[in-house]
């Protein structure tokens, strides 16, 4: 892992809390999440830097906290934009057009699975299950679910979040 210092570096409150936290805990990895968790609010993004400081506040190998943060895909990577757009793409999802709303998604922002469109205002990713089988389409923007998606609500959201608005949820009841 390289190590990078831009603007990653915690606050040493927030390493205090997270030693504090994971004295909580029978093992340190019982902390690793929620600290995980602490540390991406506070820098936007998980990278080995971060890694290694949250490993030391930890008392746990760096690698080990970099499995798991390559394990849990929502983990925001700094190469992500600032929209991370999730298409659930389940067998439910599916069934009711998720594939269909995804490759929308790819044609209007120009990007396929994985990537960030060049003004670094969206990344595009599927999604294993966001939980909403019952209101597929679905995808989740950060972390905002929008439900019984059509091609007209997914216009609505990309334009509010292209103007800096929070888009209106689109929950389906």
């Amino acid at each position: 892992m390289s190590t990078t210092t831009t603007n990653t570096t915690l606050r040493p409150e927030t390493l205090k809390g997270i030693a504090a936290l994971t004295k909580r805990f029978p093992q340190p990895e019982g902390a690793l999440l929620t600290s995980l968790r602490i540390a991406e609010r506070e820098v936007g993004f998980i990278n080995a830097h971060v890694c290694e400081q949250v490993a030391g506040a930890i008392g746990m190998p760096p690698a080990k906290v970099w499995g798991m943060v390559s394990f849990y895909t929502t983990f925001r990577k700094e190469t992500d934009g600032k929209n991370v757009v999730w298409v659930c793409a389940t067998l439910p999802c599916a069934l009711r057009g998720a594939e269909g709303v995804y490759d929308y998604l790819s044609k209007k922002l120009g990007v396929n699975k994985d990537e960030t469109t060049p003004d670094n205002l969206f990344t595009l990713k599927k999604a294993e299950c966001l939980g909403s089988c019952g209101t597929a389409p679905c995808m989740q923007v950060n972390d905002d679910y929008y439900e019984g998606l059509t091609f007209e609500k997914i216009d609505e959201i990309l334009a509010d979040l292209k103007a800096g608005k929070s888009p209106a949820r689109h929950v389906t009841q």
